[in-house]
């Protein structure tokens, strides 16, 4: 707070009379029973962060410095209260959050995925070219629509099982949070390309998949939230990427390569997510290694069988199927075949894919010391 200065002259500077004047209004309302200990000058205060307008301007990790880049490896607060803020001893808590501990949700780029996911927002009513959709053969739109129904599932799981690890997160913690949150509205938007696909083209919505891993099964039981981000983002929207990311050999128009093409680029900041924090954990706390090598390999007997409620190239579902008629180009015989012969080289991408990103985690050992699941090493040595 300023305190009284004189120039040399003995007059009063106008920095000093303000803050003269800032006491004198502190004063009287002290005087009159209120509380303004908030009104105190912090020691940040006047301190800004850097940033370069040119390279994307303000962004979230720009902001944190000092006391609001101090994250705890444990916290207390239930209260909502915003790191770095000051605490309230008497603010009652908003929140029971299982979620406290920095290891059990953290990862090192949190921020910058934030940031790149509300700069990469997209709309599938205007970025999608739906007038280049044309009548389809029946069969062929049949498929897409099989497909884009067993995808508007999928993604309402993806989008519905981070929602309640947002609220059993400490907001200590809240680049992941708010990751997740952008996660939710991703595959929000997800739901509502594919559902659209579906219903654009004269098709229509086909029947729900009977599988019951697909209302969340094992992923929406996870006990901590890393068996949850290993199931959801390393394995299920994993595979899901593999097949966006191949989306240009299935589709029959612009609008269709857009759709995978957009999705994809949400689905691979999803994936990384998941790599990211299982990185951060084992290299922290290298002693719940063993713990996260059981969580994959129960991943991996999905992987190895060909089954899963999340992978449309699952072996024997009528998603597969969808999938052989599409890159096939038909439903007769001989399409039919050379649909399962690409379909089976998407398989093989899955596999090889999801060892890298187990890799890129740190965890890649499981595949020289024979952890891995061994029917896994016919994808590996293709």
């Amino acid at each position: 707070m300023a305190t009284e200065v004189r120039s040399e002259t003995g007059e009063q500077t106008e920095a000093a009379a303000v803050g003269t004047e800032y006491q004198a209004l502190l004063d009287y309302g002290r005087e009159r029973g209120y509380k303004l200990d908030w009104l105190q000058a912090a020691e940040t205060m006047g301190t800004r962060p850097e940033f370069d307008s040119a390279a994307g301007g303000l962004l979230l990790q720009n902001t944190d410095s000092g006391p609001f880049a101090e994250i705890p490896e444990r916290s207390d607060n239930m209260t909502g209260r915003p790191r770095g803020a000051m605490e309230r001893p008497n603010a009652p808590r908003v929140g029971n959050y299982p979620v406290r501990t920095k290891a059990d949700v953290w990862l090192r780029n949190g921020a910058q995925l934030y940031e790149e996911a509300v700069q990469r927002q997209w709309s599938s009513a205007v970025d999608v070219p739906w007038h280049t959709l044309e009548e389809l053969p029946d069969d062929i739109e049949r498929a897409e629509c099989m497909l884009a129904t067993f995808l508007t599932e999928v993604e309402f799981v993806a989008g519905d099982v981070p929602g309640k690890w947002i609220a059993y997160t400490t907001p200590d913690y809240y680049e992941p949070r708010m990751f997740l949150i952008s996660q939710i509205m991703d595959e929000a938007r997800h739901m509502d390309v594919f559902r659209k696909r579906a219903l654009a083209n004269g098709g229509g919505l086909m029947g729900q998949l009977n599988n019951s891993a697909l209302a969340g099964g094992t992923i929406d039981s996870a006990r901590d939230f890393t068996e949850m981000s290993a199931r959801l983002h390393i394995s299920g929207e994993g595979l899901v990427l593999s097949i966006f990311r191949m989306g240009e050999l299935m589709s029959y128009n612009d609008a269709e390569k857009a759709m995978y093409r957009l999705a994809a680029s949400d689905e691979s900041r999803h994936v990384a997510f998941g790599v990211m924090h299982l990185q951060y954990l084992a290299q922290t706390d290298p002693e719940r290694t063993a713990e996260i090598h059981s969580y994959l390999d129960e991943i991996e007997i999905g992987l190895a069988q060909g089954f899963g409620g999340q992978n449309p190239a699952a072996r024997g579902t009528p998603s597969s199927a969808a999938l052989s008629v599409l890159l096939g180009g038909g439903a007769d015989a001989a399409s039919l075949r050379e649909g399962e012969n690409i379909a089976l080289a998407m398989r093989q991408r899955q596999i090889k894919e999801y060892i890298q990103r187990v890799r890129v985690a740190g965890l890649g050992d499981r595949f020289e010391d024979g952890r891995a699941n061994p029917a896994l090493q016919a994808y590996i040595a293709a």
